[in-house]
């Protein structure tokens, strides 16, 4: 059965806060623990591999509810085997698996993730330039809200995710002000009547995003705001990032412990791979069609067998 390990969701909120995942936690035989991260495309990958695991290897899983960040620690103290899709970290992948080796990549997952600027299609027809980071000084009065006072709003989603956005405010000379607008579904919601009731807003969004091929959002879609353009080396320092986000080619990480040991389950994380369009299927089954994870999962299964079968281990 697959369950979410409520114990190391509270050492990751501890952890939040500043503490670390204690190490008298570490793991123990038994299922293979995957994280998932606070968006639907995560939970999308992990319920298509947990189901393939259970149904087809008949191999037990256990769904981890953390944080980016959070979840690598697990990798140091044997609470985590995976996590299956990693948008960049490079931080994290010098410290736990370049320098303390106990992590390791096992391969792009096939998903292309965009991170950037967005404003409602409707602001880009009334104000062409305002797709122009010089440009957004100009309106910054439009964007005002009770929360940004003086200085336009900025709004993200999901505090934990990647972000630059507060460092190229700053660095970028914007009169704006971050905003955390809390999770996913709170973003995507502040889009939806952003482009319905044609109110302005600034806002922090990316792909894979089941939201893009839905209303209000396919009729009328986001546009991105031109930031100075991404060179190699241009966000190695977080405090003095000025340039757009790359495009990130994300990938799977495990534990080395799991790599080692971990048999048909090891293989199979290995070896998966998917699309944009697929993951986005899974997260529209879920969050559009209300169907349950194990459920969404199991009809992209049943529909893409040509896509998940060479996951499986060989013989």
């Amino acid at each position: 059965m697959r369950t979410r390990n409520l114990a190391l969701a509270l050492t990751g909120a501890l952890a939040i806060a500043g503490a670390t995942i204690p190490a008298g936690l570490a793991q123990d035989a038994g299922p293979v623990r995957i994280a998932v991260n606070p968006w639907v495309g995560s939970s999308s990958n992990a319920a298509v591999v947990s189901y393939l695991l259970e149904e087809k290897l008949g191999i037990e899983t256990e769904l981890l509810a953390l944080n980016e960040g959070i979840d690598w620690q697990g990798f140091e103290t044997g609470e985590v085997d995976a996590i299956l899709e990693v948008w960049g970290h490079e931080a994290d992948r010098a410290l736990f698996i370049d320098e303390k080796g106990v992590a390791q990549d096992a391969g792009p997952n096939g998903v292309i993730g965009t991170i950037g600027w967005y404003v409602p299609g409707w602001m880009a027809r009334q104000y062409p330039d305002i797709t122009d980071w010089e440009s957004l000084n100009g309106y910054a009065e439009l964007f005002r809200t009770s929360e940004s006072g003086e200085k336009g709003q900025f709004l993200l989603g999901d505090p934990s995710y990647v972000s630059n956005d507060e460092a190229l405010i700053r660095n970028l000379g914007l009169d704006f002000q971050l905003v955390t607008g809390g999770s996913e579904a709170a973003l995507i919601e502040s889009f939806k009547q952003a482009t319905l009731q044609e109110t302005p807003l600034l806002a922090y969004f990316y792909d894979p995003q089941w939201a893009w091929s839905q209303s209000p959002l396919l009729e009328d879609p986001l546009v991105k705001v031109n930031l100075p353009a991404y060179e190699a080396g241009c966000d190695a320092d977080p405090e003095l990032v000025a340039c757009d986000y790359p495009l990130y080619t994300l990938y799977k990480a495990v534990s080395t412990t799991f790599a080692e040991t971990g048999g048909p389950a090891y293989e199979l994380i290995s070896r998966f791979q998917w699309t944009n369009l697929d993951q986005s299927t899974v997260s529209g089954y879920i969050e559009v069609d209300g169907m349950s994870e194990e459920d969404a999962a199991a009809k992209w299964v049943e529909e893409n067998p040509d896509t998940w079968t060479p996951w499986l281990p060989v013989g």
